[in-house]
């Protein structure tokens, strides 16, 4: 299974990219914020991708979907476990930012989840009773920069690796929102309850 490409930018259409790789090329679908992100690319340039890999008895034909960072592909793979969205439909719905996306699922936001492209009110009301509680991490991505990790060791030095690497948050910045979550919340024993808290801080901070 392939799950991440780097090479050469051969062809950009409209909602997929042909890259080679080890003299191979790959057809790469991507969702619209992907794309977008390219934007600037031209062809020759490098470029990588993280892939969510699809292939059925019902879609012999393999098909790649790409993604600039491994957290928007585990927010796909969470996006696509809703009843009613497949991998083809979530591809095509993902035309504003993941973070807002996440912000609109924990906030209950169907007005916000019916901007995306193809999903109406009951397909919303899906999306957040599924989702509603396991996107407060999603909600934290920041749109550019993907600067190194610290070392994991225990849960918050977990979470504050996945702020850094995966979501783009400056290392000063990552600190102390875990601080200020631990502060508030000292029963938190696990990972996912931190990213909930740092999650839930930082709304009340920019209500």
């Amino acid at each position: 299974m392939i799950g991440y490409l780097e090479g050469k930018l051969l062809k950009k259409e409209e909602d997929r990219v042909l890259l080679l790789a080890n003299q191979i090329g790959y057809e790469v679908l991507l969702p619209a914020v992907v794309m977008k992100s390219l934007q600037k690319k031209t062809v020759g340039e490098e470029i990588s991708l993280y892939i969510f890999f699809q292939q059925t008895e019902r879609q012999p034909k393999p098909v790649l979907i790409g993604f600039n960072l491994e957290v928007e592909k585990e927010f796909f793979q969470h996006f696509i476990s809703v009843e009613d969205i497949g991998p083809l439909k979530a591809v095509k719905a993902l035309n504003v930012p993941i973070r807002e996306i996440a912000t609109a699922i924990e906030s209950g936001d169907i007005a916000g989840l019916t901007q995306l492209k193809g999903i109406g009110r009951r397909t919303a009301q899906k999306i957040i009773a599924t989702l509603e509680g396991k996107m407060g991490k999603f909600a934290l991505i920041q749109p550019a920069e993907h600067p190194t990790a610290s070392p994991v060791e225990d849960f918050s030095k977990q979470v504050l690796d996945v702020m850094i690497k995966q979501l783009g948050h400056k290392p000063a910045d990552a600190r102390r929102m875990i601080a200020k979550a631990m502060k508030r919340n000292s029963s938190i024993t696990t990972a996912e309850e931190l990213f909930d808290e740092v999650y839930k801080g930082e709304r009340m901070e920019n209500n």
